[in-house]
């Protein structure tokens, strides 16, 4: 099914409810950054997503657990909407960052929140628990939204106080930002948005992408350990 968002330029597209084999779900959104800027490191970010695809995929409550990946330059790009993990291959993300454009990071974060609040809506009026994982990576700055910062603000305030999702645990992720201003541009706009985490990776190597993968892989296991139970999901050291 394809949906559109109040108040966005982008839609989203998930699985038919019909379609779903559980009765409980952990919604897991990621959405990377593929700006021109990260083209000499774009084949880590899709190692990463590769990696935490196939961690997901070997985890115990698997069978709970629908991923929607996105990636984004001035414009948003749906690589898959929200489908169970056991369909999202590995290698379905190689070649998922195609560099190039500039940096629409708020229209970005505010699509992946605002469609897990949406599709997470969707799931509770027919009787399924949901709670969700975002992941938004980028290494600038805005430079291309026709959102603003405020927006984003918006939908992070209605993905937590949402009735139709037990809890929600949102990660910005800063990539290869340890010099200059744009660390400190990021952590203001994750304070000020309201994520729940910001992580700085001050080089984006194979190794570091690969801590990072292995944290979200943690934090998606424990929310989807804490579904049902009516227990925050809880931020982990990185």
């Amino acid at each position: 099914i394809f949906r559109n968002l109040q108040g966005s330029h982008y839609g989203y597209s998930g699985t038919r409810i019909e379609a779903l084999g559980a009765t409980e779900y952990t919604l897991v959104g990621i959405a990377a950054d593929q700006s021109g800027s990260v083209h000499r490191f774009r084949e880590q970010i899709e190692k990463c997503i590769q990696s935490i695809a196939t961690s997901c995929a070997g985890s115990p409550r698997s069978d709970n657990l629908m991923m929607r990946c996105t990636t984004f330059d001035h414009v948003v790009h749906e690589t898959h909407g929200f489908r169970p993990v056991a369909q999202c291959r590995p290698d379905d993300y190689k070649g998922a960052i195609d560099a190039g454009g500039s940096t629409a990071l708020y229209d970005a974060a505010h699509n992946a929140i605002a469609a897990v609040v949406n599709y997470g809506e969707t799931l509770t009026a027919r009787d399924f628990e949901v709670n969700a994982v975002i992941f938004v990576i980028t290494d600038g700055c805005d430079n291309a939204s026709k959102l603003t910062a405020h927006s984003v603000a918006d939908a992070v305030r209605q993905a937590v106080t949402s009735e139709s999702i037990q809890s929600v645990l949102t990660v910005l992720v800063g990539v290869n930002v340890g010099s200059g201003t744009v660390g400190k541009e990021l952590l203001a706009f994750s304070a000020n948005a309201g994520f729940d985490q910001y992580i700085e990776i001050a080089k984006a190597d194979a190794k570091t992408l690969a801590r990072l993968a292995a944290f979200a892989s943690r934090s998606i296991s424990m929310a989807s350990t804490a579904l049902g139970t009516g227990a925050p999901i809880k931020s982990l050291t990185f």
